[in-house]
């Protein structure tokens, strides 16, 4: 039902911006809707773990305002993305063997973003803040939930699970195409804490650092479609 909701307001949200955009000012505003979609590659900067990045999916729709006059474009969109993660672990508590446990994490993100025009139409330079909400960490192996973190003594793999779930983040990158087809490549990263909620939840952190920090990064490749 809440992902419902959130649907509904961000889609007249879109409306909206579209709207207000195109009233203003004496020139014609060429507004349009595209279609989002690509593979992304998520990671978190931290000390306190051993982390590998992975690929996971994105898709979304971005209400896109063209302003012949100016120096840049306006947009406001937003994503769905289902992003993985490897941290390393061992199999039992007191174990040499080592192994990468693999999670995954589920995250809506909604962005205003300005386009620098380097050529008009078919290259920009894209930047602009970015609202995340993102589920906890889940395995992608069940059989994983008895493995316990790296760089820790007695800290097992389902205790960092319940993250921060609410981040902001900051976005660059660039569009290259045509009119209505671009090819996409941005770079999000969290500037918000994403491990900032474990440090309320008492966990045993004998053997590692007791402060958890970590800032998510993403890279995107994806394709958007316009009309």
């Amino acid at each position: 039902m809440k992902k419902v909701q959130l649907c509904l307001l961000v889609a007249i949200m879109l409306c909206f911006v579209t709207k207000n955009f195109a009233q203003k000012g004496h020139y014609k505003i060429n507004n349009t809707i595209g279609i989002t979609g690509g593979v992304t590659q998520f990671d978190i900067v931290t000390d306190n773990f051993t982390t590998k990045s992975s690929n996971g999916f994105t898709g979304g729709l971005r209400a896109l305002v063209d302003i012949p006059v100016r120096w840049y474009n306006m947009s406001f969109g937003m994503q769905f993305s289902e992003n993985n993660i490897e941290i390393l672990g061992r199999p039992a508590l007191i174990s040499s063997e080592e192994a990468f446990i693999n999670y995954k994490i589920f995250a809506v993100q909604l962005s205003l973003m300005g386009h620098i025009k380097i050529v008009p139409k078919h290259f920009t330079i894209d930047v602009g803040p970015m609202l995340q909400y993102n589920g906890k960490l889940e395995f992608k192996d069940k059989n994983q939930k008895g493995y316990f973190v790296s760089n820790y003594d007695n800290l097992s793999a389902e205790d960092i699970t319940n993250i921060s779930q609410f981040n902001f983040n900051g976005v660059v990158g660039a569009s290259l195409g045509i009119k209505n087809f671009k090819i996409q490549a941005h770079y999000i990263y969290g500037f918000t804490n994403i491990l900032n909620k474990l440090e309320n939840q008492d966990l045993n952190t004998v053997g590692g650092d007791a402060r958890f920090k970590g800032n998510q990064t993403m890279l995107v490749f994806g394709v958007m479609v316009s009309f």
